[in-house]
């Protein structure tokens, strides 16, 4: 038996790599699926294409994502090119996309969307718009200097305001370069003490009008303190710089026509404000003189010794209500000083002994009449406890016919407490008598 010849694992996945690189079918491929794993990275990017039954892993380097138009998001569907090959480190085949945009939607109109929705969400169309100013002196044009949209706008602002200065700055309007250039431009103008800024360009294609899509270009467009006019296109055309702008002209005539006004209209606008002007200081000049004459037809100045009569008489006035004013103040004062003579004697010594005194007496007399009711009280109760205790006593029942025996000083309750032959003591309400027991006999009464 022949000795077998072992490969490693990398001279395997060399093979196998070099398969994939040579095979015709793999070198160039378009493929569609469904974006997943997705993460933005800073350099270059990594997920996988699936759809309902398989997935792939791919890989999309910085120079290549960096012309992809719009933001790529989990589960989009996508048509993208590329070729596959196979990572040597992992043995994992792979499609390294060198062109991707979504599947059913163009790549531009879905990034114009993408950024629109994001500039609007942190404010950059609803943000207060700068006022154009009404008699521009100097406006700076960011157009292409053979273009037919500076030829318009001079024609324009000549025919209509001649007295503006227009500068041109040459701008290119297409191609990679033109975002770059725009918002170079836009700070060289923005410094230069302009009133106004056109930018604009003719129609086109969206490809033709994206450099004015720029995220970069927008926020410069934002971020210039000069107001701006965008005119991007034809009418129908919309761009993310006719949002940011201050104001947006469908073509650049009406750009022109905006940024400045008619000469001609101003001067006569001029012309009849300073028609009015004269009629109103004539009427004025008329008015003042009518014044003038009836204050010189005036008691004031044909009777001047009028002037002060009212005064005289509001000084008689003022003197009697002074008086007046004064005595009154007077009899105040006196008022409070005879209340104040009056609480300070109640301060003295002698007022508080007279007080205490009076109270002393108050107090004396108080308390006889209290002891006076007190002894009443109890005379009253005396004699009416003399009265029960004269109910109760023996003395008063004997006087009614009745006595007691005593025999040796001890009342007699009973027959059984007497001898025959015994002396008694029998006591009656005036006296007693002394008698013998000669019988006794018993009763029995609770029979």
């Amino acid at each position: 038996m022949a000795e077998q010849q072992y490969l490693t694992v990398s001279a395997l996945t060399k093979y196998i790599k070099h398969k994939f690189e040579a095979d015709p079918y793999l070198g160039r491929v378009y493929l569609t699926g469904e974006i997943s794993n997705f993460r933005k990275r800073p350099m270059h990017q990594y997920f996988s294409l699936k759809d309902d039954h398989a997935k792939i892993s791919a890989v999309m380097f910085k120079s290549a994502f960096a012309k992809v138009k719009f933001e790529p998001t989990e589960g989009m569907k996508v048509l993208v090119v590329g070729y596959v090959s196979v990572y040597e480190a992992t043995g994992a085949y792979q499609i390294t996309i060198e062109r991707m945009e979504p599947d059913g939607v163009g790549a531009l109109y879905q990034a114009f969307e993408q950024l629109k929705e994001k500039l609007a969400k942190e404010g950059l169309f609803d943000a207060p718009k700068s006022k154009l100013p009404r008699f521009p002196k100097r406006i700076a044009v960011l157009t292409s200097p053979s273009g037919a949209v500076i030829r318009d706008i001079i024609t324009t602002v000549r025919r209509r305001y001649p007295i503006a200065q227009i500068v041109l700055y040459p701008t290119v309007v297409q191609g990679e370069q033109a975002a770059p250039n725009l918002v170079a431009n836009l700070k060289r103008a923005d410094q230069q003490n302009f009133d106004t800024i056109i930018i604009g360009r003719g129609g086109g294609s969206i490809e033709d009008l994206w450099p004015f899509n720029e995220e970069s270009v927008a926020r410069q467009i934002f971020a210039t303190k000069t107001p701006i006019i965008s005119s991007v296109g034809h009418e129908t055309d919309t761009t993310i710089a006719d949002y940011v702008a201050d104001v947006r002209a469908p073509t650049p005539t009406a750009a022109a026509e905006l940024a400045v006004p008619v000469l001609t209209e101003e001067v006569l606008k001029i012309e009849q404000q300073q028609i009015r002007l004269v009629q109103a200081f004539q009427a004025q000049i008329q008015r003042k003189t009518h014044q003038l004459q009836r204050l010189l037809q005036s008691y004031i100045f044909t009777q001047p010794q009028r002037l002060y009569e009212a005064k005289v008489l509001q000084l008689d006035h003022m003197q009697q209500q002074l008086s007046l004013n004064m005595q009154t103040l007077l009899r105040e004062k006196e008022k409070n000083y005879q209340q104040l003579e009056q609480r300070l004697q109640k301060q003295t010594p002698i007022y508080h002994l007279q007080a205490e005194q009076q109270r002393l007496n108050y107090v004396e007399n108080r308390l006889n009449q209290l002891i006076q009711q007190v002894y009443q009280q109890k005379m009253q109760t005396f004699q009416h406890l003399i009265a029960s205790l004269d109910l109760l006593s023996p003395l008063k029942i004997m006087q009614r016919g009745y006595s007691y025996t005593t025999v040796d000083k001890q009342v007699v309750k009973s027959v059984k407490q007497l001898a025959v032959n015994q002396t008694l003591t029998i006591h009656y309400a005036d006296g007693k008598v002394l008698s013998k027991v000669e019988e006794i006999q018993e009763e029995n009464y609770h029979e």
